[in-house]
């Protein structure tokens, strides 16, 4: 059965808090109020998340809009993660092209059915898949281009079109991206049950149908990834998805 909020959980959360802090100061992690405050927010924006969703998951209309909302925190977070805020629009387009086909294909073929509650958790796992996938893809290749501009520009002085002389620097990198989702999916029920297996037992499904949902949404979320790393990258070739620090050098 889910946990039930009260005494016991806060009891549980309390400890696992005390944990972490503990674990950052034994480290020398420095880490401890970070812990705190981001247990703290997490606590919080459940709780206000949980009320929402009672009322959003009533209705298919609000359930999009909620879905829209979720889409615009996770462009916006990823894009100030790599450093890009003004190219959240790339940023948004890139995570796009990966989250949309997922879900027609998901709700098109009638795998689950369209509604609040299939269409709110689905769309937040996809969405919450590729803005990692985003911001890892982002980190890795413009921290490249920062640490080895010298190859950058002796590509350049060779004649290599810009677009090539980022390849030579960054899309071996790419891959890496992919690296947390691809071994996840590989080793889904041997070292993890995920949340989309354990929610539907949770839920009173049958293990069978906890399995047919967490294959869609880990298939789901690795071609969601793929798509939206792929279209990032030839969106920072053409010099589009760029942090304003490489804006000027590649751009050129």
């Amino acid at each position: 059965m889910p946990a039930q909020p009260g005494p016991a959980v806060a009891v549980a959360l309390v400890v696992l808090v005390v944990l972490a802090v503990a674990a950052s100061q034994v480290g020398r992690l420095r880490r401890e109020r970070q812990i705190v405050v981001a247990a703290a927010r997490a606590v919080l924006q459940l709780a206000v998340v949980a009320l929402v969703i009672t009322v959003v998951l009533r209705s298919v209309g609000w359930s999009l809009v909620f879905t829209l909302a979720m889409f615009s925190v996770a462009v916006a977070t990823t894009s100030r993660r790599v450093e890009a805020p003004r190219a959240w629009p790339w940023a948004a387009l890139a995570m796009a092209c990966g989250v949309l086909p997922v879900l027609v294909v998901i709700f098109a073929t009638r795998s689950v059915p369209f509604n609040g509650p299939s269409l709110v958790p689905f769309a937040g796992i996809v969405i919450g898949g590729v803005m990692n996938a985003h911001s890892l893809a982002g980190r890795r290749v413009f921290g490249a281009l920062r640490d080895q501009r010298e190859i950058y520009e002796a590509g350049l002085a060779l004649g290599m079109h810009p677009r090539d002389a980022i390849d030579v620097v960054a899309l071996r990198l790419l891959p890496e991206a992919l690296v947390p989702g691809m071994d996840q999916t590989r080793t889904v029920g041997l070292v993890t049950l995920p949340g989309a297996f354990v929610g539907v037992m949770l839920g009173g499904g049958t293990p069978a149908q906890a399995g047919a949902a967490q294959v869609l949404v880990l298939v789901g979320l690795m071609a969601a990834q793929t798509i939206t790393v792929v279209v990032a990258y030839r969106l920072v070739r053409s010099a589009r998805l760029l942090p304003p620090d490489l804006t000027a050098a590649v751009s050129r």
